[in-house]
């Protein structure tokens, strides 16, 4: 069975991340969601908060998607998976350089580790967690930009 992981903090899922999501089940039988539950990182959400949001906002009845969490190197994840692609989105051109970088250190590290890109929607190029989380915490609204369960719960762990 192909398999692609998906990595990321997903703090909170967006609809871009939604996307991609759907693109990588066109291209593979499976799509591992793997949430990066490092603690260095300062995340608005914890990693169970975050892998309900993606759960309640992900189509699961098919056992096409599964939701994951992982700590460490992405490549050591894929092993213990049995997984030899990793899915990553590209927003726009400053994406491809970051993500490049990290594809070719994965490749280092595990020259069995293949990465795919796929492009975001065009509706959300520009959405990224960081910049929801910004604009709901400016008092903007952002329910249009994330799946409908994950607008109540941002909102409310902000204090809005």
């Amino acid at each position: 069975m192909s398999t692609a992981i998906y990595p990321g903090s997903f703090d909170p899922i967006t609809n871009g991340h939604v996307g991609i999501i759907r693109g990588g089940l066109v291209v593979f039988e499976k799509v591992v969601i793997a949430v990066l539950g490092n603690p260095r990182k300062d995340t608005l959400f914890s990693v169970e908060e975050r892998i309900d949001m993606i759960r309640d906002s992900i189509d699961m009845s098919d056992g096409r998607v599964e939701v994951d969490s992982f700590d460490g190197l992405l490549v050591d994840y894929c092993r213990q998976k049995g997984a030899r692609v990793v899915l990553r989105g590209l927003r726009a051109v400053a994406d491809f350089e970051y993500e490049l970088q990290m594809a070719n250190m994965n490749r280092h590290l595990h020259p069995g580790v293949e990465t795919v890109f796929i492009m975001a929607n065009d509706a959300y190029f520009y959405v990224s967690s960081n910049l929801v989380k910004e604009a709901a915490k400016l008092g903007g609204e952002v329910s249009k930009l994330v799946p409908a369960s994950v607008a109540p719960r941002l909102y409310a762990k902000l204090g809005r």
